[in-house]
């Protein structure tokens, strides 16, 4: 191969090598300002035929309860880490490894970058994806903003995402005027909310609502809340 060929392709591998580089970056840094339009799943839905109720809100209109209740169910550490709960992963391997069901260690930063960039799937090529999106919206956006993200993004029944739907479909109300039982009922089917229900839920939900709403004690008296709630 001549000299100038060879350049010629050194540089195409560069320019593909930094366009893979920037758009991630780029997409990071837009949506640390810039609410997403839609993401992977509501448009997957909506091949399907599914309509999304996505309605943002900032979150100076989401009641603090939620988040109380989002960390204290999904994230209690998320304050302290800085993408990755380790002591989580090392335990979900541990299950693994011991052939039990598996368990996730997805922290609220890791469900907030698969949400938003990503599609759905468990293949090892999503999942590195997310480790390096996790890397940058910590390091882009706030924590604060990262919980914002999250909660708007996050699918609360079929077809419904973000507090403010999730709000209005279960409980007729703004996702400003939750109370902490209507709060950890809503953080109680977040791992599931295609199969359950936060308005009439059955008991596994009670029991797990209750147990989140107890928990919410601790998130506030410990300040585990402390980098999103002033």
């Amino acid at each position: 191969m001549s000299a100038p060929r060879r350049l010629g392709c050194l540089g195409a591998v560069g320019l593909f090598i930094l366009v893979l580089v920037l758009l991630p970056v780029g997409g990071v840094a837009i949506h640390g300002v810039v609410p997403p339009l839609t993401t992977f799943l509501m448009v997957e839905q909506g091949l399907k035929g599914k309509k999304a109720d996505y309605r943002w809100r900032g979150l100076n209109d989401i009641s603090p309860r939620l988040v109380e209740a989002v960390i204290a169910a999904e994230d209690a550490t998320f304050c302290s880490h800085r993408g990755f709960d380790m002591k989580a992963i090392e335990k979900a391997l541990e299950s693994n490894a011991r052939g039990r069901r598996v368990r996730g260690g997805s922290t609220i930063s890791q469900q907030t970058a698969k949400n938003v960039f990503l599609w759905s799937g468990r293949n090892w090529l999503r999942k590195g994806m997310e480790a390096g999106y996790t890397v940058l919206i910590e390091a882009f956006w706030s924590k604060r903003r990262i919980v914002e993200v999250y909660l708007n993004v996050a699918e609360w029944a079929p077809g419904v995402y973000g507090a403010e739907a999730a709000s209005q479909k279960w409980f007729g109300k703004s996702a400003a005027d939750l109370t902490p039982r209507e709060a950890a009922r809503l953080a109680a089917i977040l791992p599931s909310p295609r199969r359950y229900q936060a308005a009439s839920p059955g008991p596994y939900v009670r029991r797990r609502a209750s147990r989140i709403q107890a928990a919410m004690g601790t998130v506030r008296n410990e300040g585990l809340a402390g980098c999103v709630l002033d």
